[in-house]
């Protein structure tokens, strides 16, 4: 299980949990370059539409977007590059065996700094369905609505 106390985070994949039921939570490091980190560093990465694939024994994380460096001239890498994911090999292979079932994909959640390193919480999700995810709006929606009305009779009572 991933533990992000007392890590700040540099990006999270709202997206991800809209779209799919977050199972379990890894934490991962990721084989960066230097251009990248500095990229980074500055707040320009893009995990919407990134998702996680296990080949040849190790893990890859594609459409993780990190926008060239601005100072990284001939340095800079592509920005859709595949990037390598270090985990464990019994992790890797406990992953592989939980995604051969059906519905379920790694997706990174979030990006941030564990110390000086830049680590990726990756989660075992299971895709939602059209009315799971009405459900949830309808769910907060609701949640918000009382929360109002709470703080509104709470004002008319003093």
């Amino acid at each position: 299980m991933a533990d992000t106390k007392g890590a700040k985070i540099i990006v999270e994949n709202r997206k991800a949990r809209h779209d799919y039921f977050v199972e379990e939570v890894y934490e991962c490091g990721i084989a960066l370059y230097g251009t990248e980190v500095k990229s980074i560093r500055k707040g320009t990465v893009n995990l919407k539409d990134s998702y996680c694939e296990i080949s040849d024994g190790e893990m890859f994380a594609h459409g993780v977007h990190i926008s060239p460096y601005e100072q990284g001239n001939i340095f800079n890498r592509d920005p859709l590059r595949p990037k390598k994911l270090l985990l464990h090999k019994r992790e890797i292979l406990k992953l592989l065996g939980l995604t051969a079932r059906e519905g379920y994909t790694l997706v990174p959640l979030s990006l941030y700094y564990k110390g000086s390193h830049v680590k990726m919480a990756l989660g075992l999700c299971k895709g939602k369905k059209l009315y799971d995810k009405r459900d949830d709006i309808a769910r907060r929606t609701a949640d918000r609505v009382i929360e109002r009305t709470v703080k509104s009779r709470g004002q008319m009572d003093d």
